[in-house]
């Protein structure tokens, strides 16, 4: 669908498709891919890139090593037996790291990090002519020009992203050793003795460390739902429709999108992507770039039509007069006629599912109403007339904190009499007090709604910033930069 992502580490996986947990229809056939696309730029995955690192590094922090133990011959002295005990990493330093991407798999490097241990230390030395001989203390260790490099795969798999990993390893450079107390040839015997077996202990540490991240990553994304209720009516369909494509600098991920009714009610509507989107956030680059397709939606309305939740009873609007009878005297005399002075109710209800579009300008809406004025006599509900109603509104979306939102605004409509019990009514002059309802009652109450908005799909823990919005043929696109409202937002 043209939607180009590219990840800077595994955590980065998880935040991605997170910020994808979008809206479905159920059993809607979908062969064109998704309906929803997101689009991390270079900024956005430097962004991430950063945050996580510090995510994951704390979250192995303090990193535990195996004890070392190895007997050596010192000159003058004899063998001596010495162990290390209590290793442990307590701070990571990384200096640069980078991803790239193959034709499937993921390649993330960290180089020039380093790392602070620290560590006890014992020792132990006799012979049958000397008594043993033993000391004992502590000392911190300096791990310098640590490398780690592994490679990722991701497969979809009956809707959801499998987390492979491929390869991981790491390297230690160079170690210092620094020895508090101890006997003055101590520092050369345990560096000669130990300098291999700490390199090797961290190199094995952190590459077994990355694994153990890299496969609960993969139980997080197995344990994610395919659909996730936004209401008691309406659910969103979450499930991938294909693996991540990668290319050299992107990475191109596509779900559903469109919703569905809560209680798995089949929708055989087939809704046609038409042609892809090729609109992109412009420069200077946003971090986010989110693409809805005109028939996500479609598919809400649709849902919420079937659910029979689109009608409503109009009892209080600013003009009074329109809901007494004495305000319709000079439109519709018989209706005073008939019932002097006495109020009114409109019920208005959708008679079909509203058709959306988008255009390069804004969202077009064509909506099908019947209005069914009722009098209210005494404590009786009369129904006098039914008005057929065609309006055709315009939205232009805006962002409201991290919520996609928009005014609706009255373009034109057409009505017509589908019948009435208070005579003839003449349709032309009906249309100034439809313009007064349709302005004054209906929209405000669908607005009050929508200036609200609907959460856009964004990783836990992450709020948009600078957001911008437009349009373009069949596509809403929000152009973001993200921050960051916690460092415990994402739980590794």
């Amino acid at each position: 669908m043209g939607c180009f992502i590219k990840f800077s580490s595994p955590a980065i996986l998880f935040m991605f498709l997170s910020l994808l947990l979008i809206p479905t229809s159920a059993h809607v056939q979908v062969n064109e891919g998704g309906y929803i696309s997101a689009v991390i730029s270079k900024k956005g995955l430097d962004f991430f890139k950063n945050y996580l690192i510090n995510k994951a590094t704390s979250s192995i922090i303090p990193l535990e090593l195996p004890d070392i133990e190895k007997s050596k011959k010192i000159p003058l002295i004899g063998k001596v037996h010495m162990a290390l005990s209590n290793i442990i990493i307590y701070s990571v330093g990384i200096d640069s790291s980078y991803v790239e991407t193959g034709d499937t798999d993921l390649l993330l490097s960290v180089s020039g990090a380093t790392a602070d241990c620290g560590m006890n230390w014992e020792y132990s030395y006799g012979s049958w002519l000397l008594p043993t001989i033993s000391d004992s203390g502590a000392a911190t260790v300096l791990v310098e020009g640590l490398e780690v490099g592994l490679t990722v795969s991701l497969k979809e798999q009956g809707g959801i992203v499998k987390v492979i990993l491929v390869d991981c390893g790491s390297h230690v450079r160079d170690i210092s050793i620094k020895v508090d107390g101890g006997a003055s040839w101590l520092y050369q015997a345990l560096f000669e003795a130990f300098e291999g077996k700490i390199k090797s202990a961290v190199e094995s540490a952190v590459t077994k460390k990355i694994s153990e991240l890299i496969t609960k990553l993969d139980s997080i994304f197995q344990s994610l739902p395919k659909q996730i209720p936004v209401s008691d009516i309406a659910s969103m369909n979450t499930s991938f429709v294909r693996s991540p494509v990668l290319s050299d600098s992107s990475v191109e991920v596509e779900i559903n999108g469109l919703f569905t009714a809560s209680s798995g009610t089949s929708m055989l509507n087939y809704y046609h992507k038409g042609f892809e989107s090729s609109a992109s956030c412009s420069s200077p680059a946003k971090m986010i770039g989110i693409q809805l397709n005109e028939n996500v939606f479609s598919s809400g309305a649709l849902v919420y039509f079937n659910a029979n939740r689109l009608h409503w009873i109009i009892d209080d609007i600013p003009e009074k007069s329109v809901l007494n009878t004495s305000g319709w005297r000079h439109i519709i005399p018989q209706l005073y006629t008939q019932y002097p002075n006495d109020g009114m109710n409109l019920y208005i209800s959708v008679t079909s599912p509203p058709k959306i579009h988008v255009s390069e300008h804004d969202i077009g809406g064509t909506i099908d109403l019947d209005m069914t004025i009722n009098v209210l006599d005494s404590s009786e509900v009369i129904p006098v007339a039914c008005i057929s109603l065609v309006i055709n509104t315009s939205c232009f979306p805006e962002i409201k904190g991290d919520n996609l939102a928009g005014v609706i605004r009255l373009n034109d409509f057409k009505a017509s009499l589908t019948w009435s019990r208070i005579g003839n009514l003449n349709m032309h002059i009906f249309q100034s007090m439809m313009s007064t309802i349709l302005k004054t009652g209906f929209l405000p109450y669908i607005n009050a709604h929508l200036r609200r908005g609907f959460p856009l799909p964004l990783p836990s823990g992450f709020t948009l910033e600078n957001a911008e919005i437009f349009c373009t043929n069949s596509w809403v696109v929000v152009c973001s930069d993200l921050a960051a409202l916690s460092l415990t937002s994402l739980q590794m």
